[in-house]
């Protein structure tokens, strides 16, 4: 097959639920589901994180943060981490945590190669975005934190399945037209709403694949866009696609003046090295 036909493929499993997610990313979905009740309580949640001990140790660690411990006090409870969390931030991390063990499912050293660059993509992204809502779009933080996790997790899944569709991400770097073709946004589309991605966040990742940014920036596809350009990490998919980030040194000079991004970007160091620490525990 090739790349069109393996992507149509995918996609149509996926449609059809034949979604395959890590077993040890089963008990962040169960948190996905119990944050949607109205009824959760912070002790049943502090509850269910602690019986699986990778997204204890992300929640404490998080809660840690600089962005998130303001008053300088540790935190090594559970219980008391999800409080100064609080929910909003509790989803991020719990899809964070399926991400991560989206990357762990990639068969060769050359998917996990690829894996660990768009994890690592991602934690700066994630971390950006955060920023960028508080400092200059406004948007809710936690939200744009949560998109900036999970934007590459078709990226993640395609990764994860080369392994069973060899070709998939073989081709030389450019060649790959059917990604440019929005194959690779239908895959990732249909595992969003696998994972239950809330319709705000969903159009948000919609306009950073379309990539058309407002000036000035304002939305939170705006803060995904700025994010998303701003970091220093390149997607392993974007450059085997050649799909290549032409004219993003113009659309943040117009967006943001050289003093205000020098500021955002100074300002916001400790903010985003410790975010992408911890997310990357």
């Amino acid at each position: 097959m090739n790349v069109q036909e393996i992507l149509t493929k995918l996609v149509a499993g996926a449609q059809s639920g034949e979604v395959i997610f890590p077993t040890t990313a089963e008990m962040a979905l169960k948190v996905q589901r119990l944050l949607d009740d109205p009824d959760c309580s912070v002790d049943q949640l502090a509850r269910l994180v602690q019986s699986d001990p990778l997204l204890a140790a992300r929640v404490v660690a998080v809660a840690n943060s600089v962005i998130y411990n303001r008053s300088g006090q540790t935190i090594v409870d559970i219980k008391s981490a999800v409080s100064r969390l609080g929910f909003k931030t509790l989803r991020v991390l719990a899809a964070s945590v399926v991400v991560r063990q989206m990357e762990g499912m990639a068969k060769t050293p050359q998917h996990r190669q690829m894996a660990i660059g768009l994890w690592e993509r991602t934690a700066h992204v994630a971390a950006l975005a955060n920023v960028i809502a508080r400092r200059v779009t406004h948007q809710d933080p936690d939200t744009a934190f949560f998109a900036g996790i999970v934007h590459e997790v078709g990226g993640f899944y395609l990764i994860s399945r080369a392994g069973d569709f060899p070709g998939l991400l073989e081709g030389a770097a450019g060649s790959l037209s059917a990604w440019d073709e929005g194959g690779s946004a239908e895959v990732g589309r249909v595992v969003l709403q696998r994972l239950g991605v809330p319709d705000a966040v969903m159009e948000a990742i919609e306009g950073l694949w379309d990539g058309y940014m407002a000036i000035p920036p304002k939305s939170l596809s705006d803060t995904l866009l700025l994010a998303s350009r701003l970091a220093p990490v390149e997607s392993p998919l974007t450059q085997l696609s050649g799909n290549a980030r032409d004219g993003t040194r113009v659309q943040i000079d117009v967006a943001l003046d050289q003093a205000t991004l020098n500021s955002i970007l100074q300002e916001s160091g400790e903010e985003v090295a410790s975010l992408i620490g911890a997310l990357r525990a």
